[in-house]
């Protein structure tokens, strides 16, 4: 029996540490940048070389185009939408092909980042790697959120991410703005960790457990039973305290206010890490804490599967005998529909939230005068576009399995645009304070004549950022629209529709604020109020900024060929 133990454990240890990999591998890179500095031989390198070697070895690991299927012995390549769902450690991580096609846009993000840190001025000082420390020590946590299939697990992720983003704001030690928007930045983080943790207490002690797919299960089994009215207060506590952790690093409202104020402090490049890395990583833990509460996997794979036979059988329910396998199919069926309460009530929060999130964040980005506040609440508006691809995903569960995993799908395809779009925007921000040391939106006047590149970029980045073809932002936040009237139409609830409604009225709110920015840039004169441009950007500053710019230009022609890509990934996320 100790043997068969012992051996179990290693097997799984071995299977886990494959589907880790690309973290491993960041753990990895963060040790020889600290290995670095400690000889006098090595300490000359530049940090952001060794992260974006790091970054791409990671990549390679992870290997987006063609997975390893970690449930063989030994290991062996899949096609991503035969990808089977694998839990890992004993069932704290799990690996999938949503996992792999997050993971894949947040180290893109990573390397197109560490390429831009290079082309700013911003952190070219001594302290240059402990900011490359801190943003690849953020990304492990955030990879990890992405990867989530145990509470306890949610938390410590959410907090690995967040303590190196305190970090990462006042990094720059003379800067006071800095210093006091990080902490702002750690005291509502503080606070916002402490009640999702009550929450999660309150949740693990009602349901006896805290691996989220044991945690379905029983929700399954007391909704069937029917629950005592103090059971339901309890477990109605629990969901929207964890919210809030949620809400935190979503910077959804009304958790939302320390993100203009930290964006604000911190540097444009951070701004851009904040606003696209902890976004994405953010929106995938919700997906993963939402449906993996909301739903009852029909076949979990074994840990230590040993043959593709068993693995197949496990994975889709094959067995010599049918009859089981339809009896157990019918099981689960029934425990999905037992689950509908819990899917509504989840559906109907996040679309509240997501709602007045893009309201707000919209109406607040009119009176801004700072450039990167307006881009903290168009981040916080764009926060609840994205939010709303959750509720039909929970209203779609129970009734069509495969539309449910479609929408989860429309929401990659946003965070893949909105990479690009936001990216690109603050890049034009780090380029225009370098060049003018300012950052207030009236020194963007006359842009079109002092540089006609950033003038032109940025415009085509404010309207891709509206959702207005022929750009890539249009491609994303239709699909997410789409995601929501399909719901609708599928099931006939309400505040799906009320839903579509708001998300469309706030598209066209936030395309006035976005084309003051352009007007200022084309339309406004240059005046003696006006910052001037010391320099102009380099070849390969106006480089990146295109590179960056053209896919969100040209996406409309082949935005067919990623979404095919995701759907086939994420295929396997509802079971």
């Amino acid at each position: 029996m100790f043997f068969t133990l012992v051996n179990h454990l290693t097997t799984d240890t071995l299977t886990s540490l494959i589907g880790f990999g690309a973290e491993l591998v960041l753990c990895a890179t963060i040790v020889v940048i600290l290995l670095a500095r400690m000889f006098h031989f090595t300490e000359r390198i530049d940090s952001t070389w060794i992260a974006l070697l790091g970054s791409l070895a990671a990549l390679v690991v992870l290997s987006p185009l063609a997975p390893w299927d970690i449930s063989q012995q030994p290991a062996q390549m899949v096609a991503i939408g035969n990808l089977p769902r694998v839990e890992l450690f004993t069932g704290m991580l799990v690996y999938d092909g949503f996992g792999v096609v997050i993971k894949t846009l947040m180290i893109v993000f990573l390397l197109l980042f560490f390429v831009l840190t290079k082309l700013t001025s911003a952190h070219r000082s001594q302290d240059s790697p402990d900011f490359t420390t801190l943003v690849l020590g953020a990304t492990v946590g955030m990879c990890l959120m992405v990867s989530a299939n145990h509470v306890l697990m949610v938390f410590l992720a959410i907090e690995m991410a967040s303590v190196p983003s305190y970090a990462m704001v006042a990094i720059r030690r003379v800067d006071r703005k800095g210093s006091e928007a990080a902490l702002k930045y750690a005291v509502y983080g503080a606070a916002a960790a402490g009640v999702m943790l009550y929450g999660i207490s309150l949740l693990c002690g009602v349901l006896n457990s805290a691996h989220i797919p044991t945690m379905a299960m029983k929700l399954s089994e007391m909704s069937a039973a029917g629950m005592t009215g103090a059971e339901i207060t309890i477990l109605v506590m629990a969901s929207l305290m964890i919210l809030v952790g949620l809400a935190f690093k979503l910077s959804a409202v009304p958790f939302h206010q320390w993100c203009p104020d930290v964006f604000e402090g911190a540097t444009a490049e951070v701004g851009a890490f904040l606003s696209v890395a902890s976004k994405a990583a953010a929106l995938a833990l919700l997906i993963r804490v939402a449906v993996g509460l909301g739903c009852v996997e029909s076949a979990p794979l074994p840990l230590a599967a040993n043959t593709h036979g068993e693995a197949k059988a496990a994975l889709f329910n094959v067995a010599d005998e049918k009859q089981p396998a339809v009896e157990e199919a019918a099981e689960v069926t029934s425990e999905t529909k037992s689950l509908q309460p819990v899917q509504t009530f989840l559906g109907l929060i996040i679309a509240i939230m997501a709602a007045v999130t893009c309201t707000f964040g919209n109406l607040a980005a009119f009176a801004q005068t700072n450039i990167k506040r307006l881009l903290a609440y168009s981040t916080i508006a764009h926060a609840g576009y994205m939010m709303m691809a959750v509720p039909p995903i929970l209203a779609l569960a129970s009734k069509d399995v495969a539309a449910a995993g479609e929408c989860a799908g429309y929401l990659a395809l946003y965070i893949a645009v909105y990479l690009l779009m936001n990216l690109g925007a603050f890049a034009v921000v780090a380029y225009v304070r370098d060049c003018t040391g300012s950052e207030e939106i009236r020194d963007y006047a006359g842009m079109i004549y002092r540089n006609q590149s950033i003038a032109i970029c940025m415009t085509i980045l404010l309207v891709s950022l509206v959702g207005l073809p022929p750009l890539a932002g249009f491609v994303g936040k239709f699909a997410v629209f789409a995601g929501v009237a399909r719901g609708y139409l599928a099931t006939g609830e309400t505040y799906l529709a009320i839903l579509l409604a708001v998300g469309c009225v706030n598209t066209a709110i936030s395309l006035f604020y976005y084309l003051r920015v352009v007007k200022v840039m084309t339309i406004d004169p240059v005046d003696e109020e006006t910052a001037p441009m010391h320099r102009s950007p380099g070849i390969l500053q106006l480089g990146y900024l295109w590179c960056v710019t053209a896919p969100v230009l040209l996406l409309i022609v082949g935005w067919d060929s990623l979404n095919v890509w995701i759907q086939a990934a994420v295929r396997g996320l509802i079971s």
